[in-house]
């Protein structure tokens, strides 16, 4: 099939339109068109009076190779790439050892689920408990303020995107077409098949929650085995090779090959690796709090008149800005049409984030504004300390515990009030939507100095894009602190820790991934490393 690109068509254009945009751009004629598909869909909204559809459309005609030839300067015609997944291992008949996985989010997921078509029947360890449980234990801290830490936004079955926007989009470079194996599996468990062509896919709370369990009985079926409610607190490394996990309840299980897909929260686990002398680095991450608007400004601000077009849908933004004091600020995890969540997995601490669900049809739309943190500011000897970053965050989402009343609601401040330098009393026309429930009052102390005077400045400067950014009963809740892993375990191009033989760290909370499907994509990247090792270590 050939690829073309570019084709771009008003927002309201007919089913018939595409095949004559396409016997235009070849001029073919009718009978030479065969079939084609949509690969890509994305919108165009410069022009908010104009706005346009995009489509990447792979399309089959008769006598391809003479078109290609005619067409040889177009540089939107291409062949179409092969996207094709190939298995690059077979597990041999007699496995002398089952790989564990640690860590049922999409990175660990995808890589027990890769692992287990390739005949390794894997073993997938999961601290928290099976997704419709956790879903319970997460509830009963949004509506009571009761806290399970080993089961709530960051732990359990699905990891902390199960609780999110569920967005399937990434920057990272996939040359192997990783993420189309993604997209392709979660489109078998459930997820709509859109997913697979619209520019910025998403799935929502409700419906990963179904994913979540079609993928599990897919990997039981292929002979992979999961266990929930397994802690691993402890590692068995006999000179420099890891030879078992043990759990919380004193199993030990062996294993040569362990993949560790920990969450970015998975705090008590990364104490224990740096403990067990893992090669464990600080990283870079970002601090902040949530901004939440009507919905409606949002669509209007982008979409004008096209506001509330169901192909469009609920808009979203993306902001950056680089403040006087060397700073950046910058919206993170924007979520349309959705809610604030609580996302703590400690007690005596308030984190946010935000989630929204398929439909995107909550009053308000939020994002995180946030500011780069680098190991430098962590305030501790980097050299000796890797994890001070990790304590970085717990100081600032204590304070916000104490600042939201100590009891699991979080602070809150109206944009006015916090460019003003003066505490909250209540809300304004926005309505927060965090639960438990918010505490109104001075967010200046639940972060740092350095990180207040970034986002007063940014906040009015985001203004001049999307008019009303800053008005002054828009409501910023804190903390937001988890925008990623504190660490990076490091490893080396055969995907194993860099001191640690047969210990592979993969996805987000090993610093190698950042949202759903970058996670996934390394799940997928490390689970290949895995099989191709027991492979070669069976036939020695």
């Amino acid at each position: 099939m050939l690829r073309l690109t570019e084709v771009k068509l008003p927002l309201d254009h007919s089913e018939q339109a595409l095949r004559a945009a396409i016997l235009k751009r070849l001029a073919i004629a009718p009978d030479q068109l065969l079939r084609f598909e949509i690969h890509k869909r994305s919108y165009d909204a410069r022009k908010r009076a104009a706005i346009a559809l995009i489509y990447t459309l792979d399309v089959e005609v008769n006598d391809e190779a003479a078109l290609l030839k005619r067409l040889r300067g177009d540089k939107h015609l291409m062949l179409t790439p092969d996207m094709a997944y190939r298995y690059v291992a077979q597990a041999p008949e007699q496995l002398r050892s089952r790989p564990l996985v640690i860590g049922a989010g999409p990175c660990g997921l995808l890589a027990a689920l890769l692992l287990a078509q390739m005949g390794f029947k894997p073993i997938l360890l999961e601290r928290g408990k099976a997704v419709r449980e956790r879903t319970k234990d997460t509830w009963a801290l949004w509506r009571k303020g009761e806290l399970n830490p080993e089961s709530n936004v960051q732990f359990g079955e699905g990891g902390a995107g199960t609780f999110s926007d569920g967005k399937l989009y990434s920057q990272i470079k996939d040359p192997q077409h990783h993420g189309r194996k993604v997209l392709e599996e979660f489109v078998k468990a459930g997820a709509p098949e859109e997913i697979l062509y619209v520019s910025k896919p998403h799935i929502g709370t409700f419906k990963l929650v179904t994913m979540v369990e079609h993928m599990r009985e897919a990997i039981t079926q292929l002979g992979g085995e999961i266990r929930f409610q397994s802690r691993v607190v402890d590692l068995d490394i006999v000179a420099g090779q890891i030879e078992g996990v043990v759990l919380a309840d004193g199993e030990r299980i062996a294993a040569d090959h362990v993949v560790l897909a920990l969450g970015h929260s998975a705090r008590d686990t990364f104490r224990m690796l740096f403990e067990r002398g893992v090669h464990i680095e600080p990283k870079p991450f970002s601090v902040g709090f949530r901004i939440e608007h009507p919905q409606s400004l949002i669509d209007q601000c982008r979409f004008g008149d096209f506001a509330g077009n169901p192909v469009l849908g609920a808009a979203d933004y993306k902001l950056v800005y680089h403040a006087g004091n060397g700073r950046s600020a910058y919206s993170f995890c924007m979520c349309p049409g959705g809610t604030v969540v609580a996302a703590t997995s400690e007690p005596g601490r308030v984190v946010t984030n935000g989630m929204s669900q398929y439909s995107r049809n909550e009053r308000n739309a939020n994002a995180a504004i946030v500011v780069g943190i680098e190991p430098k500011d962590f305030g501790s000897n980097i050299q000796t300390n890797p994890l001070a970053g990790m304590d970085f965050q717990r100081l600032w989402e204590a304070a916000a515990f104490v600042a939201g009343g100590s009891d699991y609601r979080a602070p809150a401040q109206k944009v006015g009030d916090f460019l003003a330098g003066r505490p909250s009393t209540g809300p304004g026309t926005v309505t927060p939507s965090y639960t438990p429930g918010v505490h109104w009052t001075d967010l200046s102390a639940c972060l740092p100095d350095y990180v207040i005077a970034t986002i007063r400045e940014a906040l009015p400067a985001f203004d001049k894009q999307i008019k009303g950014f800053a008005m002054d009963d828009a409501v910023l809740t804190g903390v937001e602190t988890r925008t990623s892993s504190p660490i990076r375990i490091a490893r080396g191009d055969d995907c194993q820790s860099l001191n640690t033989r047969g210990l592979y760290p993969a996805g987000e909370g090993a610093g190698y991934a950042g949202g759903i499907l970058s996670a996934a994509v390394d799940g997928i990247k490390v689970a290949e490393a895995v099989a191709l090792s027991m492979v070669g270590q069976s036939s020695r």
